[in-house]
């Protein structure tokens, strides 16, 4: 991919298709908007959303890239690998997908059913059906909906309060198994705001250096190094680590529209030119 035009990049952003609130002709809009010249979309465990904005772009829009944000978990503890420039109807990628699914509507039920047999909360037929229109609706979804219902005042405290009490023990995909899908249909695997573990984590030292060991075995490709919610001294450990190990560097804010206080493009890196070589060999790699 030619850099010469690109300045301003966004690998980590979410549409409706899975926790994001907004649509994929709403996200281009905002990606112009922000000023991105190459952005991608990696909702959770799903392509949908990547497979909706190559039907919406024109020839004078942003270049995109198709990406995916796996959600793992092994033996030694949870991940996000994030998937890029794969080949969305690789049978490889959607069986992983389709078990990532399942895995998520499963998680789903389990939660309605948590919540109303301990806390009594009772939802309408019309409303559980416009929750499962959401193809991967998730802890957000659910704490919008209690907000409706005022079973709780905000979304954060729904989840804090109520729905993070539900102890059904999920199932995830493995972190090997995410890693060799993005491979086999040729994509470019890539460790997600790897200080953070699966969003809830604070990963460093020592056990930071072997997670990155073990995936690398596994056949990761890149890290996240610029990331909205890390500070300088996070992203510039991670710098360190990207260049000891020849990994890809990207960058995400983590944009999810209403459901967090991210802004699109605010990935903590002004410009490709002021950032490592890595994130150039990532965007020429693509």
């Amino acid at each position: 991919m030619d850099l010469c035009n690109i300045t301003k990049v966004d690998f980590h952003m979410h549409t409706i298709a899975s926790d994001g609130t907004d649509s994929p002709t709403e996200l281009l809009l905002k990606v112009k908007e922000a000023g991105l010249d190459l952005f991608a979309i990696t909702d959770h465990d799903t392509s949908l959303g990547c497979i909706e904005m190559i039907k919406t772009l024109g020839c004078d829009d942003p270049k995109f890239v198709s990406g995916i944000e796996f959600s793992c978990q092994d033996e030694n503890g949870k991940y996000h690998i994030l998937g890029y420039n794969y080949d969305l109807y690789c049978d490889a990628i959607q069986d992983t997908i389709n078990l990532g699914h399942q895995y998520r509507m499963e998680k789903l039920y389990a939660r309605l059913d948590f919540l109303n047999k301990t806390y009594g909360f009772i939802f309408s037929d019309e409303d559980i059906e416009n929750l499962l229109k959401n193809h991967n609706p998730g802890k957000p979804h659910i704490g919008n909906m209690m907000v409706k219902y005022g079973f709780a005042k905000s979304k954060d405290e729904a989840i804090t309060q109520y729905i993070n009490n539900c102890t059904y023990k999920s199932q995830y995909i493995s972190p090997r198994r995410a890693i060799q899908a993005i491979l086999d249909s040729k994509g470019i695997p890539v460790l997600a705001h790897p200080f953070y573990g699966n969003g809830e984590q604070l990963i460093v030292g020592k056990e930071m250096e072997e997670r990155l060991n073990r995936l690398i075995k596994m056949g990761l490709k890149g890290v996240e190094a610029y990331y909205s919610g890390f500070s300088n001294k996070l992203q510039n450990q991670m710098i360190v680590y990207a260049n000891k190990y020849n990994l890809y560097i990207t960058a995400g804010s983590d944009y999810h529209g209403r459901n967090k206080l991210v802004q699109l493009g605010d990935t903590n890196l002004n410009n490709i030119q002021e950032g490592d070589e890595a994130i150039r060999r990532f965007i020429q790699a693509l």
